[in-house]
């Protein structure tokens, strides 16, 4: 799988808009980010439920890793796209787009004042 079949499917997702975070882009629906690219042609992102992770993990084992650290242990899931194919990758897409999709609308904060010292 390359990047720019990466970004097909992402793209492929009603309402799917992509934008660019901590300098790579990402995918986005419903205000959330469910898949990313880390610009380097190598690995790409999913979120899914630490759940579903672990499936994708023990299933294609080569495909599928958690990202390193806490972000891992919340779903954060590493695609390596050159041993990746299109169905494994598009079921675990589609479940990081359901999620955000589920996922009520991130809240805006008001801004409040500052309390005088």
């Amino acid at each position: 799988m390359t990047e720019d079949n990466f970004r097909d499917l992402a793209l492929g997702f009603d309402g799917a808009e992509e934008g660019a975070h901590m300098g790579h882009p990402d995918f986005r629906a419903n205000g959330r980010i469910f898949a990313s690219l880390h610009g380097n042609d190598t690995t790409a992102m999913v979120k899914l439920t630490p759940e579903q992770q672990a499936v994708f993990e023990r299933d294609h084992p080569k495909m599928f890793e958690a990202a390193a650290g806490a972000w891992g242990r919340q779903g954060y899931t590493k695609v390596m796209l050159r041993p990746a194919t299109t169905p494994a990758v598009r079921a675990a897409m589609l479940l990081a787009y359901q999620g955000v999709m589920a996922a009520p609308k991130a809240a805006r904060k008001a801004k409040r004042p500052r309390a005088a010292r």
